[in-house]
């Protein structure tokens, strides 16, 4: 039951956080940051994670594994289905 539990929550990683399209790994080039410790994501990168003018992201980050940017309303719908599941655990 419990390996099942985590099945489901690594299933639903997959689809929230990281949804496979065609191509799922990339490289955008380089970024430079400038005096205020800002950076502009490039175009493509946006395009692909449909980044639009307006939209909030979190930045979160780990020591060993670096900095990375998440649109705030998809980990928050990814938090409300991990809520979804856990309060309606499946009886397999």
């Amino acid at each position: 039951m419990k390996n099942m539990k985590h099945k489901q929550e690594e299933n639903l990683i997959d689809e929230m956080v990281a949804p496979r399209k065609e191509k799922t790994r990339h490289l955008f080039g380089s970024v430079k940051v400038g005096e205020r410790g800002q950076v502009v994501i490039p175009k493509e990168a946006r395009e692909i994670f449909e980044i639009k003018p307006g939209d909030i992201l979190l930045v979160l980050g780990d020591v060993e594994r670096g900095i990375a940017l998440v649109k705030a309303d998809t980990l928050q719908d990814f938090a409300r289905k991990i809520l979804e599941t856990s309060s309606h655990p499946s009886d397999e």
